[in-house]
């Protein structure tokens, strides 16, 4: 059975403390977020992109009749009596290929040598595979008739009727759209642009990667984990580097990255702690503009969350920032849990959150009282339908535990023990993108 320390029980949720809950807080922090304006891009550019718009076939797909196999474009009545012992013999009348433009008709006891993709014949009502011919040129002997009238073609509209929905407004631009899109004759769509986000590490102790953690000196592996999530989340993701604890650097810092930046996103100093600088300077009022807030949020192991803007010289409203703790897994379900949305809500996508299932619990687990959690875990479908979940390292082990998931198993502010057999939510964890 795997447990949570207690003394890291009461560390993050001391007594007494007001937490707020996790879907309360979320609902306030988007509902103040629009997206970002949208662009009329070439096709080519939209891939990664949302649309903004919903998308309908200008026309039908396919936008004319034509074969589907390599072949002999015949009238099926006379073909359906072929067979090897006694085979039907067709007059070959032409030629069509895929360049072919002239529209052409057959009639009784004729046929056209045809290739995938070219305009069929009108009469015609089947193509004949070649391997069921003698492949003759100027006349063709059938010895097998096709299985059904329309075999080997495909007519206008068969996969898509003029004025279809192709793609609703928050769907992701993928490849396979993009081929869609093209095929209907559609260059340019509407988007919302991939937000750039900006990461930035902060704390005196930090020092890049290429060395191992010592005593008063830390590897900055946030800046790193969060540029790659937020990449991986659909942003341009930027990583500034490391922040020292300097109010007037980090000032100074995030104003400059406001030129650049449709969201910052913080790690380190949210906590209340002498050193605890990022909540120093942001949650102070700077003029009229309201400062970023600090909220200790029902979420386990990550509590304290800051939200709010900077200000900007490029717009009115500001940048929004993400303020995430500094312990590295704590940051990331932070991200995962905030800045992630946020991205999403930026980026015009529906749906914002991932994707969840219910799962079978194999092995018990505890978890602090009145946090919702978030633990590492991998997710299997079962044979016969459904999933199982098994549980992996959390609480201050997080970090370790994430390199493995596929998933993140939640488990409610009242759920103290979760036993073997019970059903758990998880979310699905997209590793691809």
């Amino acid at each position: 059975m795997t447990t949570v320390p207690t003394e890291f029980d009461a560390t993050i949720h001391p007594a007494g403390a007001e937490l707020t809950p996790l879907a309360e807080y979320l609902a306030g922090v988007l509902r103040g977020l629009r997206p970002l304006p949208a662009l009329d891009l070439d096709l080519t550019q939209a891939y990664g992109n949302v649309l903004a718009e919903d998308v309908h076939a200008p026309g039908p797909l396919p936008a004319f009749d034509h074969a589907a196999i390599d072949g002999y474009a015949a009238r099926f009545e006379d073909v359906v009596d072929a067979s090897p012992s006694r085979p039907v013999r067709l007059n070959v009348i032409g030629d069509l290929g895929a360049a072919s433009w002239r529209p052409v008709r057959l009639t009784p006891g004729t046929c056209f040598s045809i290739g995938s993709g070219a305009l069929l014949p009108a009469a015609a009502d089947v193509v004949v595979p070649v391997h069921a011919t003698d492949q003759g040129m100027a006349a063709v002997e059938v010895y097998d008739s096709p299985p059904r009238r329309g075999f080997g073609l495909r007519r206008s509209g068969d996969e898509i009727p003029a004025g279809a929905l192709l793609a609703r407004a928050g769907t992701y631009v993928n490849p396979a759209l993009v081929a869609l899109l093209a095929s209907c004759g559609i260059g340019h769509v509407v988007v919302r642009p991939s937000p750039r986000a900006v990461i930035v590490a902060t704390g005196d102790e930090l020092v890049d990667v290429g060395r191992a953690s010592q005593p008063g000196q830390l590897v900055d592996a946030n800046s790193h984990a969060l540029t790659a999530a937020a990449a991986e989340a659909g942003a341009h993701a930027y990583r500034v580097g490391i922040c020292d604890d300097d109010p007037e650097g980090l000032r100074g810092l995030l104003e400059d990255q406001t030129l650049r930046a449709d969201l910052i996103i913080t790690t380190g100093g949210t906590g209340v702690g002498p050193g605890d600088m990022v909540r120093r300077v942001l949650s102070r009022r700077d003029g009229q503009r309201p400062p970023v807030r600090f909220t200790d949020v029902s979420v386990y192991p990550c509590t304290s969350l800051g939200y709010g803007n900077v200000p900007s010289m490029a717009g009115a409203e500001g940048v929004p920032v993400v303020c995430l703790p500094g312990d590295t897994g704590a940051a990331l379900i932070g991200f995962e849990v905030l800045a992630r949305p946020v991205i999403q809500v930026l980026a015009g996508a529906d749906p914002v959150f991932r994707p969840s299932v219910r799962a079978h619990l194999l092995e018990t687990i505890k978890s602090p009282s009145g946090l919702r959690e978030f633990r590492p875990a991998y997710v299997a479908e079962r044979r016969g339908g459904g999933y199982t979940v098994a549980p992996l390292a959390g609480g201050p082990y997080t970090l370790s535990g994430l390199a493995e998931a596929n998933g993140l198993m939640v488990l409610g502010e009242r759920v103290t023990t979760a036993p073997a057999g019970s059903t758990v939510d998880v979310l699905l964890l997209d590793r691809r993108r």
